[in-house]
């Protein structure tokens, strides 16, 4: 995923800066970008990606320092195994890009607001210099999320926050050592690990500015079909036992809650009188369907807080990541699965207005065979 491009904004305002000339630029920035609220967020934004590229070590220094876990020394061969994967089997972007590693002492790198109103699925989206609308707000303080998601409840919005272990900044921090790898994901399962890098990497390569789900559709293509590729050219014996765990459980968590979207928006379409009392049955159905799942997978929990916050801002939020990927998918096996042709057929989309740009998709699809 990408952080609300706020923090992506503000590099393209500062440029390709010496770090000591961006910083002093920063606050004539902040100052061109509106009010105190705005100047408030953008700040918390600058700080927080900076406080993080600080914090970053290039991956050799750490497996140099003695000091080194052994267990976190092994991720970062992972990790660089990885990169070098991305680059040589889906020629993905080559440059300083998660090849560097910070510890940051908490669960997430950012958690993002979203909201959407009572009846529809339809996300609130917010507008930054340069990179468009989104359908997210990013915050690298939970609190200050929190805070941003109440507001928007009494608003009269229905709002949810959600950690993300990951962002991108499209490349334009590259500069600066690029974005790092991090303690949010060091440590996940090795298919987990690798979806995530190739995802973010897949940002640096196409993105619409105003787009959400062409992006995120896009990425989530590359992450799933690149993982496929490392796991049977790469993975070991266990490596590929666990990821078929894994993928399980998420292909039927992904169907009930499409089947839950589908359901919401075509009660919002027909609004009946009895719309609140039919929204509420059809989420407890998603609840009590969620807990014969969890029975199935022997009490896995790794989806509870989603579901214990499920709402239409999170439904919504969910389907910027999953509708269009048959789309891109069928692209992929339209362009004979050579990933240098598809990200070229990407990008010929990407240049299209947004009107033929959809409708390009809709016929990848339907050709798909995916309803």
């Amino acid at each position: 995923m990408s952080l609300g491009r706020t923090t992506v904004s503000l590099v393209l305002a500062l440029g390709r800066r010496p770090w000591g000339a961006a910083v002093l630029v920063i606050g004539a920035v902040l100052l061109s970008l509106g009010g105190c609220a705005d100047t408030r967020y953008y700040w918390q934004s600058v700080s927080g990606h900076m406080h993080m590229l600080t914090a970053a070590r290039p991956v050799n220094d750490w497996l140099a320092d003695t000091a080194t876990p052994a267990e976190l020394r092994e991720r970062l061969r992972l990790g660089q195994r990885v990169r070098r994967f991305a680059v040589e089997a889906l020629h993905l972007p080559d440059n300083p890009s998660y090849r560097r590693y910070a510890e940051l002492g908490r669960p997430a790198a950012v958690w993002n607001v979203v909201a959407a109103p009572e009846y529809s699925l339809t996300l609130k989206t917010w507008c930054f210099p340069v990179a468009g609308c989104v359908g997210y707000r990013g915050y690298f303080d939970q609190a200050e999320a929190q805070t941003e998601a109440a507001a928007l409840r009494a608003a009269g919005l229905e709002a949810s926050v959600y950690g993300v272990p990951a962002y991108s900044t499209l490349g334009w921090m590259n500069w600066a050592g690029g974005d790092p790898l991090l303690s949010t994901f060091i440590r996940y399962p090795e298919s987990e690990f690798a979806r995530l890098l190739f995802h973010e990497l897949a940002h640096q390569v196409v993105y619409v500015s105003g787009d959400t789900a062409f992006n995120e559709s896009y990425a989530t293509a590359v992450e799933r079909l690149g993982t496929a590729q490392w796991l049977k050219t790469q993975a070991s014996p266990q490596s590929l036992a666990m990821h078929e765990r894994i993928e399980q459980r998420r292909a039927q968590f992904r169907a009930l809650t499409q089947a839950t979207r589908r359901e919401l928006e075509a009660l919002y379409r027909a609004m009946p009188a009895d719309v609140a009392a039919r929204k509420r049955a059809i989420l407890q159905s998603f609840r009590d369907n969620y807990a014969a799942l969890k029975v199935q997978w022997g009490g896995f929990a790794g989806y509870d807080a989603w579901v214990a916050q499920a709402n239409n801002a999170s439904f919504g939020a969910q389907a910027a990541y999953d509708d269009g990927v048959p789309a891109f998918e069928a692209l992929f096996l339209r362009e004979g699965g050579d990933w240098t042709r598809f990200h070229a057929a990407v990008r010929q989309l990407a240049a299209l207005a947004p009107a033929p740009r959809r409708q390009a998709l809709e016929a990848l699809r339907i050709s798909s065979g995916i309803r």
